[in-house]
């Protein structure tokens, strides 16, 4: 995880235990490209109207958090790159203290989205899609005529290659020619299968993916992956199947709202084999793991630390800090398994080592 990704999901987790007692707290989205005077002005004009608000304390304190924005965005010649996000507000936790506090934040993606809002609660959502794990998974939705292959990247999906086939529907006649026509629509559809498994291959082997879900209507899906047209390793990847009405666009968003479950699953899966594999190299005692804050930063500056293993919530300013500079990775690890509940009881942070250290 890059340094500024993870002092930023930091940031927005400090933001979002704040609370305003009334409508008070303001944030501002800046998208890329766009006149920084036009936003400077903008809230001038929210300022201006803010005037008129009847309760003294709202009033003020919205004022402020206004005034202090302003001045951040004066400090800029120009709107950054990628665009800014503003946030100020009075976030004191006493009854009738004021303590106006701004953060500013220059998003690590481009920002497309122009808001204004005040409300009990700073509006986050926009920076938070932005770190959220954009984990790939394969889309496959398929029946007997059509199939799409699709990519969903965080939250977004990815039409890859849409496919027609030329299986014929059932014949229902009798005799000689409806066994012959029923042996030459088998084949038609071994050979439709193949060719999904094999564009489905061309387009999946281009990215790293953390599975693969299958969907569509009636009994195709299922006969497909009996079948065994995918590669082993592909094989390997799927998470599950989901009954659809759809083989286009529209299925491939059905089959991934109906598939939260195994999503949710995945992510765990993933910190769950972590945190086991850790615990493992301890057990065996293999010199290829260390653990505590103390141990971890020795090895990191010895260059010797892979990948570190940081508990959810834990405080970890100096070793952010550091990581960058050896081209280790950082993964949270949440306490929502046993395997997270206990590295966090354990210590709260680990590591694999690329070598054994003294």
């Amino acid at each position: 995880m890059e340094e500024h990704i993870y002092k930023l999901k930091k940031l927005l987790k400090e933001l979002g235990e704040k609370k305003g007692r009334h409508t008070e707290l303001v944030s501002v989205y800046i998208p890329k490209g766009s006149n920084l005077q036009d936003a400077i002005n903008m809230i001038s004009q929210e300022r201006t109207l803010t005037e008129n608000v009847k309760n003294k304390t709202v009033r003020n304190n919205v004022i402020g958090a206004l005034e202090k924005i302003s001045h951040q965005l004066k400090l800029y010649k120009k709107t950054p790159s990628s665009g800014l996000a503003v946030f100020a507000g009075n976030v004191s936790e006493n009854e009738g203290q004021t303590d106006i506090k701004v953060w500013t934040v220059e998003p690590p993606e481009p920002l497309h989205v122009k808001k204004y809002w005040c409300d009990q609660k700073f509006e986050l959502e926009p920076l938070q899609d932005m770190v959220a794990e954009k984990e790939l998974f394969g889309l496959l939705v398929l029946d007997n005529k059509d199939a799409t292959i699709g990519l969903l990247k965080g939250k977004g999906i990815e039409v890859l290659k849409k496919m027609d086939s030329i299986v014929p529907g059932k014949f229902r006649k009798g005799g000689q020619s409806a066994q012959r026509f029923e042996r030459v629509r088998e084949g038609l559809i071994n050979d439709w299968y193949k060719m999904i498994a094999e564009r489905s291959r061309e387009y999946f082997s281009k990215y790293k993916l953390k599975g693969i879900l299958v969907g569509g209507p009636g009994p195709a899906k299922e006969d497909f992956l009996k079948g065994e047209y995918l590669m082993t390793d592909m094989r390997k990847l799927i998470l599950g199947i989901r009954n659809l009405g759809y083989t286009d666009e529209q299925g491939l968003e059905e089959l991934v709202q109906r598939s939260h479950d195994l999503l949710a699953e995945a992510a765990v899966a993933k910190e769950k084999a972590l945190v086991k594999k850790f615990f493992e190299g301890l057990r065996k005692e293999s010199g290829m793991v260390v653990y505590g804050n103390e141990n971890v930063m020795k090895a990191l500056r010895m260059g010797a630390v892979e990948t570190i293993l940081i508990s959810e919530g834990m405080e970890t300013e100096e070793l952010v800090e550091e990581v960058k500079e050896y081209g280790t990775e950082i993964e949270i690890i949440s306490k929502d398994s046993r395997e997270g509940e206990q590295l966090f009881e354990l210590c709260g942070i680990a590591g694999f080592l690329r070598w054994k250290i003294s």
